[in-house]
């Protein structure tokens, strides 16, 4: 079940006898690191914005961040790892599922999904395979259940092999003033039970996922649960009629941990008590026991708080929508969660022991051994490429860098019209119907970087994340994470988890963006490796005037390119250079190594407010970061969509491998029409972000000079073939 000795002994202490079965599981599940956050919960209380509900005041199933025009946007991503390892296509479409329930369970209508996933190399058949069964679920349940999947991110490294992280999000929209609560308010007042039957999928599942993958997790296949986004889609739609009826003071989605989290963690932020029958439960199996009812994962379902002598008009709401909805039992001031089969007591248990009392462990840190090796790299030795128009075609390759159209056009990214920036860009954009604004969402972080340096890494991906929502037009507002890491019980991999969000705690806070809300997900790991530490951002932009939105294609020939670059444009000389954790180290010489680039965040934040200043004036009229694969990379892609040419001559750097492909922070290519040139370049002094002329697009080439010197030259059809093509190619040929 996964309790310790020592816990076992504290759940003894806290009942004054021996628990009973059905009472051991709920306590295992409940307090593993899963659902307790035994050892992540002293490290987040970093995150000063929801430190209060770490700490138990009430923290909800999901982050609402206000936007204007009496509307919130509702957000939360959480991972589903250890699922997807084991049956991949239920794995990540159970993970999308899951996500949307803690969205409309805050009484918010779902508008979007964005995913983050990583997989092994895919030359790899088990790899292989792994991607498209993952994306396939996500598909599957996001098409199916009408809420369009608009951006995200998918990355490939050999330490994800044996771990693939699949990363879930969702946001909705909700009027601030009709936002639902998860507490069991009320003595006397009804507990319901709606949504989907319950069965024997996913028992255990919270704590399968508190345990290293192995040899034998093939056979935890039954710990996944089976999702269906057809009854998903009825249970948004009866939700949120039931919420309007006023009458629902209080709902929770079963998620890990099922019934028994949503018993014991509506009644502990209430401080009441709770009272259930596990006969009255409806049921798709025969002979469940109560153990198996109250630890049951299956999905699409949820607890309802409902005011005595309304239940009818409820639950006609749910029956109307073709859902169960029984009242299973009804709330006390008792304040424990007293589990009946029948006229016979199985479980008694306080809830706040439950819910908010699961053991703290404060554990050891210890900087990795690995870091001396990778740190003490000599970039000198590095050869210089021959030919670096080859190796640009090498990078775009590169499933890391290359199109991701593989994956999104098996989204449908524009159900529900409201999407007008689509997959493929730095960041996706959504209307908000009724108000002149849009929002823009976006997920980011390179885990190479928080390999070479965690704390500089987690910083670095949420500068992207802001800087991806500056490209499009939005002002930042708000996180949700989404953590990924090694066995927490290590001293280095914790140690890796703690700078990690110190790194990000520091980012949020300095970028005015506050997490909101999130998940940490341990034990990634197999007896061969670790994964990377992989901290993903999810952040949330505002665009004032939809019609400003911005997008990364080069528009129209004849239009100036600059670079805006917020640290100078006298590149980093020291001996990395921009290269380490480069993606051209990893491509090119088969190296994770050096230190990640620098960070200015004071900098960064400048160029974020010249482009929102320059974008919302109408002078730019196409924006783009520089990220993985470094300027080379950027313009090429930006050509790419653009479908034109370009000749530019970009800033020296101590070598030209550098200069093309590192990747050196706070930089954009903007183009904007030559009339606007002087514009754009006293906001840019104003706002004290260096700025330069890189070169005009026409014609049909990208030809980019280095201190004079042509060091590529290659037609924009035979970057986009390969661009492209590159990941189809993989999962076609398998090469």
């Amino acid at each position: 079940m996964g309790l310790s000795d020592s816990e076992y002994e504290r759940v003894v202490e806290t009942l004054g006898r021996h628990p009973t079965y059905t009472e051991v599981g709920m306590y295992a599940v409940m307090w593993s690191e899963h659902c307790g956050y035994k050892y992540s919960r002293p490290v987040l209380k970093a995150f000063r914005k929801y430190r209060e509900a770490l700490e138990g005041a009430g923290l909800e199933n999901a982050g609402v961040i206000p936007i204007g025009d009496g509307y919130g946007v509702v957000m939360k991503m959480e991972t589903h790892n250890h699922p997807s390892a084991v049956e991949p296509f239920q794995g990540a479409a159970t993970g999308v599922g899951g996500i949307l329930r803690d969205i409309f369970t805050m009484g918010a209508r779902p508008i979007a999904c964005l995913d983050s996933l990583r997989f092994g190399p895919l030359d790899d058949p088990r790899n292989r395979y792994l991607f498209e069964n993952v994306v396939a679920g996500i598909a599957f349940y996001g098409n199916c259940v009408g809420v369009p999947t608009v951006a995200g991110e998918v990355m490939f490294d050999e330490c994800y092999s044996g771990n693939c992280l699949v990363n879930a999000m969702s946001v909705g929209l909700v009027k601030i003033d009709n936002i639902a609560s998860a507490c069991a308010s009320g003595v006397g007042n009804s507990v319901m039970y709606v949504g989907s039957r319950t069965g024997r999928d996913g028992i255990h599942g919270a704590t399968f996922a508190s345990v290293e993958l192995s040899e034998e997790s093939e056979s935890r296949r039954p710990n996944v649960q089976i999702g269906d986004p057809f009854t998903e889609k009825l249970l948004i739609e009866a939700t949120l009629e039931a919420l309007a009826t006023g009458h629902v003071v209080g709902i929770q989605d079963m998620g890990a941990a099922g019934i028994t989290c949503s018993t014991c963690e509506t009644s502990a932020k209430a401080g009441t008590g709770m009272d259930i029958d596990v006969l009255k439960v409806p049921r798709r199996e025969e002979g469940m026991t109560p153990y198996e009812v109250m630890l049951s994962e299956s999905q699409e379902r949820m607890l309802a708080i409902v005011e005595k002598g309304h239940e009818a008009e409820v639950e006609a709401v749910f029956k109307k929508w073709g859902l169960s909805a029984v009242v299973i039992g009804h709330v006390t001031e008792s304040g424990l969660v007293r589990v009946w089969e029948g006229d016979q007591l199985v479980a008694e248990i306080p809830a706040k022991s439950l819910a908010d009392e699961a053991p703290t462990y404060y554990l050891e840190t210890e900087e990795p051994e690995y870091l001396k090796q990778v740190r003490a790299f000599d970039f000198n030795a590095l050869t210089e490429p021959r030919d670096y128009g080859e190796v640009l075609l090498k990078l775009l390759d590169s499933p890391s860098i290359a199109s991701k159209e593989w994956v999104y056009r098996q989204y449908d990214h524009m159900v529900q019209t409201n999407t007008v920036v689509l997959p493929g860009g730095d960041a996706a954009a959504l209307r908000i119907r009724g108000t002149h604004r849009a929002i823009a969402i976006t997920t980011d972080c390179n885990s190479r970087y928080c390999y070479l340096d965690p704390y500089t890494g987690a910083k670095i991906a949420v500068a992207e994340s802001a800087r991806n929502l500056a490209c499009t037009g939005a002002r930042p507002v708000g996180v949700t994470d989404c953590v990924s890491f090694g066995n927490p019980e290590k001293p280095a991999v914790f140690w890796q988890f703690k700078q990690s969000i110190e790194g990000l705690a520091e980012a949020c806070e300095f970028f005015d963006a506050p997490v909101v809300s999130g998940n940490v997900s341990f034990y990634n790991e197999t007896p061969e490796t670790a994964i990377f530490p992989t901290p993903v951002v999810g952040m949330l932009g505002v665009i004032e005037n939809v019609d400003s939105r911005c997008t990364i294609g080069f528009k129209k020939a004849g239009d100036v390119v600059v670079l805006l670059a917020a640290s100078g444009l006298d590149l980093d000389e020291t001996e990395s250079a921009g290269l380490g954790g480069s993606e051209y180290l990893k491509v090119v010489h088969g190296r994770v190594a050096g230190a990640p680039p620098t960070l200015d965040m004071a900098a960064e934040k400048r160029l974020h407010r010249c482009l929102l200043e320059a974008i919302e004036k109408g002078i730019i009229s196409s924006a783009h970061d520089c990220s993985d694969g470094g300027i080379a990379v950027a313009l090429a892609e930006s050509c790419i969509v653009g479908g034109i040419g370009l000749r530019a001559k970009i800033p020296p750097a101590a070598r030209p491998s550098a200069a093309l492909f590192g990747e050196f922070q706070s930089r954009v290519i903007v183009s904007v029409h030559p009339d606007k040139v002087p514009i754009l370049h006293e906001i840019a002094e104003r706002h004290i972000v260096p700025s330069s002329v890189l070169g005009i697009l026409r014609g049909d080439r990208l030809t980019i000079e280095v201190e004079g010197s042509v060091v590529v030259d290659k037609p924009v059809s035979e970057l986009a073939e390969v661009w492209s093509k590159a990941i189809h190619r993989r999962m076609e040929g398998g090469c």
